[in-house]
Parts: structure tokens; C-alpha cells; sequence
């Protein structure tokens, strides 16, 4: 257990605890650090911009991960069925995963492009005259959280599927035998012993989504007018262009608290559900 313990300690526990003692300073890095106590954590709770990108950060997460994870699912139950070339379609859904998000960023920038984008090009073919998708607050959170859908469905999948093929094909077969619809067994047999794999799923991926950064900084670098710019994106740029790393510690901390909520409550909801050992 040694090395793995090395690695939780020095790559997540120690950072972790440098940046709170940080966020306890005044450091504008090219100085030597003043302690300040909780000035940085009193100035978060007035500060207006830290609020607007943690409601940006939530909305982010809310457009993307209930989508993201029924389409993951449906995906999974398509691709369990016995069907022609079905192991071709589960590695083409899992491409997108495969891409760097520098890259994926570039080529979607291409893709919402207002002029010769080919999504306007396609809703043009319907005589729909498509938005100026990443500069418009309407339209610029959404787009960037189509994104992530489309890069992370497949990939969860995957996971989806695992769960799924791990269910034993009796339980169905006594389902039919008792006149049990496709829609019961889906929600009586399907969802509960899917239960561990939900869990799984959406803890990874709203601690992803919290953290989302590359992919956005590429395509609207939290623009416009602020629209995109996630907790993570202030972060950034308050330590590194306003070199105030003190109050980035903070807004840090803030972040991981955050998730760490999200992922308690996660763990105390799934834990009240029943979830059946098959041996």
C-alpha cells in the first residue's frame, strides 16, 4: 500500500493543505507572503464576481450532467442488444473521450462558428437562421455544456454497459414470465442494480464538471460578458494575471467545499437506496 498511500499524500492531501494555509496569506507571489487570517474568506463573501461565476459553475454542472448521463444510459441499452456491429459502435461513441480538450475546443469553436460554422450551415439547409452561438449570453453556457455531453456520453457508457451486462439475464426472464413490460423491468430490476454504477458516474462527473477549465478558456475564454466564466476560470485568473494567489487559495477552497458537498449528499442518497447483492 506504500506507493498508492506516497501518491494520495503527496499529489492530494499535501496541495490540498497548501493551499489553505496559503489562503491565509496575502501573497502576490512577486512579495513575501503577509498572514492575514480570514481576510481573503471575508472578502469572498462580499465580493460579487466570486458569486456570479459559483452560479455560472452550478448552472454549468445542471445543463450538463443530467443530459450527458441519460444519453450515457440510453447508449448503454442500445448497445447491449444483440446487434450487427455493435462492438464498432461502442468504440466510435468512446472517440470523443479520446481527444484533447485544446483540440475538441478548436474544432467545436470551428463547428458554432456564426458565418461558416457547419451548424449553422446545417440549420441553414432548413431555412433556420442559426445564433452567433459562443458570443451570445444565451447561447454561449449551453453550447459549451453541449460539449462536454458529446465528449463524455460515450465514455460513460461504457460504464453503463459494464453495470448492465453484470445483471443476470434470469431476473429478466422471470419478469416476462410474470407479464412484466420493458418500462417495469427498467425501473424494478434495470435502475436498482444499476445503483453502484449511477453512483460512480455522477460523482466523477459533477467533480469534473466543477473543474471544467481548458475546453471553455478555448472556446469563450468566459465570455461573453462574463456568461461562461466558471469558478475555476476566476481562479485562474486571479493567481495567475492578477498574481494574487492568497485570495485564488481562497476561492479555492471555496471550490473544494463545494464539491465536497455535492459529493456527500451524493453518497447519503444513494446510500438510502436499495441496491440488491446478486451472488
Amino acid at each position: 500500500m506504500a506507493p498508492s498511500l506516497f501518491g494520495v499524500l503527496a499529489f492530494l492531501l499535501l496541495p490540498v493543505a497548501i493551499v489553505a494555509v496559503v489562503s491565509l496569506f496575502k501573497w502576490e507571489l512577486l512579495d513575501s507572503p503577509t498572514f492575514i487570517g480570514l481576510e481573503n474568506y471575508r472578502k469572498l463573501a462580499g465580493d460579487g464576481d466570486v458569486r456570479h461565476s459559483l452560479w455560472v459553475t452550478v448552472l454549468y454542472v445542471l445543463l450538463s450532467i443530467p443530459v450527458q448521463t441519460v444519453i450515457a444510459l440510453g447508449l448503454a441499452l442500445l448497445l447491449n442488444q444483440k446487434i450487427r456491429g455493435v462492438k464498432f459502435f461502442r468504440a466510435l461513441f468512446v472517440v470523443p473521450w479520446m481527444a484533447t480538450p485544446i483540440v475538441m475546443g478548436v474544432v467545436w469553436t470551428w463547428i458554432f462558428d456564426p458565418a461558416n460554422g457547419a451548424l449553422n450551415k446545417f440549420l441553414g439547409v432548413f431555412g433556420v437562421d442559426g445564433p452567433n452561438w459562443l458570443s451570445d449570453t444565451a447561447f454561449a453556457l449551453p453550447a459549451v455544456a453541449a460539449v462536454q455531453v458529446w465528449q463524455y456520453a460515450g465514455y460513460n457508457m461504457l460504464f453503463f454497459l459494464a453495470g448492465l451486462q453484470g445483471i443476470p439475464g434470469e431476473l429478466y426472464d422471470a419478469a416476462d414470465t410474470d407479464g412484466a413490460s420493458k418500462l417495469r423491468q427498467f425501473v424494478h430490476i434495470t435502475l436498482p442494480l444499476l445503483n453502484p454504477t449511477m453512483f460512480f458516474v455522477l460523482v466523477t462527473n459533477i467533480i469534473g464538471s466543477f473543474q471544467v477549465y481548458d475546453t471553455l478558456y478555448v472556446m469563450t475564454e468566459g465570455g461573453p460578458d462574463k456568461s461562461t466564466e466558471v469558478l475555476n476560470f476566476r481562479i485562474v485568473q486571479t493567481a495567475f494575471q492578477e498574481f494574487d494567489f492568497g485570495y485564488a487559495s481562497a476561492m479555492a477552497m471555496l471550490l473544494f467545499a463545494l464539491i465536497l458537498v455535492f459529493t456527500v449528499v451524493q453518497v447519503r442518497f444513494f446510500n438510502r437506496r436499495t441496491t440488491y447483492d446478486i451472488s
